[in-house]
């Protein structure tokens, strides 16, 4: 129930073949271009179950008349269609029949001819087409039946190979009537090769690995509940640990022509086994799945496998202290001024370096002593009084503790005072046009404010001994107890069973016993996500020990404002480039 997800989730697989509704369609032409030739007749037919529930015959005045060998083809003549409909008015009134593009699957015989003028007649028209999925009757048939069965794929063929109950005709529908019993009885032969679902069947007729193929068998017997799944190799190693709201319908995709990502093929061919780990909600999936990453670190995962070796950054301990970036948080405590996690070092000296840009915190990496002031010099950073040049003493440490009392409230209480200092300087450097200088201040902004939001979600939810929340559905509640920043335990609870739940799950919730540090009882991404996930609407507080605050004027009133700032900037900028790339080729084709 969570509305984040590490990886993307595929709920809309495993569409049953005897539940989906089908439109069978064909049409007749005056010819065989979208482009040039028009339409003369539709005809369409709809199914489920294997049953007819509705029927569509519409012929279709093409607005020119109809070339002699079609008339001789069809039997559509001029006087036919002289008072049928406009193509127009007989693509929408088929549209309304069909339905809508997550209701209804198109075939057709040859589709690219069938769907190739439908959607041509949408263009001229205007309208947009839906996005229809779409299965070929000739293209089944070629991967179901073998050359010494049939001579041929054409319609004719197959509608006497399976006796069908109409003949085809060349006219639209009697034909869609044929291709009707013709991808019946195709089907009939797929039942026996385990092709259930409208996703198996487009598996069946694209191409997919021999380990796609052979394995699929992995999904059997998975359940239709949240989870984690593993891809296990020959030694029992994992390969790949992922999470799902479904475990059968996400693993299932697997096994599919929907997924052609090289690395995860590259995955199937080594995997030997696939276990599971069945939870009762999706919150608990995405947890348990970060913690085995970090644990096992599968050698296909990319995300989260270095959770240890995340950026922060803090004062030295020193004298005059001075900002760094470091990897790891252990060394890191409440008492200290600190902000992070960071997306690498760029983005941590980015951060730095915004803080540079308002206080005069010395930069100079040397260690300063008593003694090594008698013999230092001041930088260029003192001529330009952006740093009162402790190291030869002429800034005493009083002085410099108001400078570092500002950068830790900065950091940890109320950011505005440094962002309207960077905000007029941005300005500024506008007006002068050194927009260039004006983005590379805000990108620097932008990362500090990152940081610094990353870091008060972690703190603030990482102190609570105990936070029990709840979110509800249409008939189940979903609990989690949070402790000390770790996920404790969920559970599910039906209508009527709230109470008695909860009362089970706080007494078999894990005890978290905190560890010094700012992260006392598991990873920055953990808490991270459990943040994420209080943060969703529908959650409501049931229980809370301890204190749960973000002061009000903090980085995280920013975030928004100047992540779409960057994100606006970074759009701009592609599009300055691109406008300049077209000019620059307008100029060499000229010359």
């Amino acid at each position: 129930m969570s509305a984040e997800h590490w990886q993307p989730i595929f709920d809309d697989l495993g569409r049953p073949l005897i539940s989906t509704t089908f439109v069978v369609v064909d049409l007749e032409t005056t010819g065989g271009s979208p482009l040039s030739d028009a339409i003369t007749e539709i005809g369409a037919v709809k199914i489920r179950g294997g049953e007819i529930i509705g029927e569509f015959q519409s012929l279709v005045n093409p607005g020119f008349p109809i070339p002699p060998f079609i008339t001789v083809l069809t039997g559509i003549t001029d006087a036919m269609v002289i008072a049928a409909p406009p193509t127009g008015e007989a693509f929408l009134s088929f549209l309304e029949f069909a339905g809508s593009a997550e209701d209804t699957v198109l075939i057709a015989h040859n589709a690219p001819f069938d769907i190739g003028f439908l959607k041509a007649a949408a263009k001229k028209l205007s309208v947009p087409w839906p996005n229809f999925p779409v299965l070929d009757t000739a293209r089944i048939a070629r991967h179901v039946l073998a050359r010494d069965e049939v001579r041929n794929f054409k319609l004719a063929t197959l509608s006497q190979f399976f006796t069908t109950s109409t003949e085809p005709s060349h006219r639209a529908l009697a034909d869609a009537r044929a291709t009707v019993d013709v991808f019946h009885g195709l089907l009939e032969r797929l039942g026996s090769l385990d092709v259930q679902t409208l996703e198996d069947l487009k598996s069946f007729t694209n191409k997919i690995t021999d380990a796609q193929r052979k394995k699929k068998y992995f999904a059997d017997g998975l359940p239709n509940s949240p989870g984690v799944y593993i891809f296990r190799d020959k030694k029992g190693d994992p390969l790949y640990i992922g999470t799902t709201r479904n475990l059968r319908t996400r693993v299932r995709s697997y096994f599919t022509a929907a997924e052609g990502r090289k690395r995860v093929l590259e995955m199937l061919t080594l995997a030997e086994k696939l276990d599971f780990i069945q939870t009762p909600t999706i919150i608990e999936a995405e947890i348990r799945e970060l913690r085995l990453i970090a644990e096992k670190q599968p050698r296909f995962n990319r995300r989260s496998k270095f959770q240890e070796k995340a950026i922060w950054i803090t004062l030295t301990d020193e004298m005059f202290p001075r900002l760094t970036s470091m990897r790891g948080h252990h060394s890191l405590t409440d008492e200290k001024t600190w902000a992070g996690p960071f997306n690498g070092r760029d983005a941590a000296q980015e951060a730095i370096e915004a803080l540079y840009e308002v206080l005069p915190i010395r930069q100079c990496s040397p260690r300063i002593t008593v003694r090594s002031m008698k013999h230092a010099s001041p930088c260029a950073l003192f001529d330009m009084g952006r740093c009162g040049a402790p190291c030869i003493g002429r800034e005493a440490i009083d002085t410099y503790t108001t400078h570092l009392a500002r950068l830790q409230i900065a950091l940890h209480e109320d950011l505005r005072s440094l962002a309207t200092t960077i905000r007029e300087r941005m300005k500024e450097l506008a007006l002068t046009e050194r927009f260039e200088e004006a983005a590379s201040l805000r990108n620097r902004l932008s990362s500090l404010i990152s940081g610094i939001s990353r870091g008060l979600r972690i703190r603030s939810l990482s102190r609570i001994e105990e936070i029990i929340v709840s979110m509800k559905d249409e008939s189940v509640t979903e609990f989690a107890i949070i402790r000390f920043g770790k996920l404790a335990g969920s559970a599910l609870a039906n209508k009527g069973y709230e109470i008695p739940t909860l009362e089970s799950l706080r007494a078999t919730a894990e005890v978290v016993i905190p560890s010094p540090g700012i992260l006392p009882a598991s990873s920055h991404e953990e808490v991270e996500k459990l943040a994420r996930y209080l943060e969703d609407p529908r959650i409501r507080l049931v229980d809370i020990t301890g204190e749960w605050s973000i002061p009000t004027f903090s980085a995280l009133s920013l975030r928004d404002e100047f992540s779409n700032l960057r994100q606006r900037g970074e759009q701009l900028r592609y599009k300055d480039s691109f406008a300049n790339s077209l000019e620059r080729t307008a100029q060499r084709s000229k010359s």
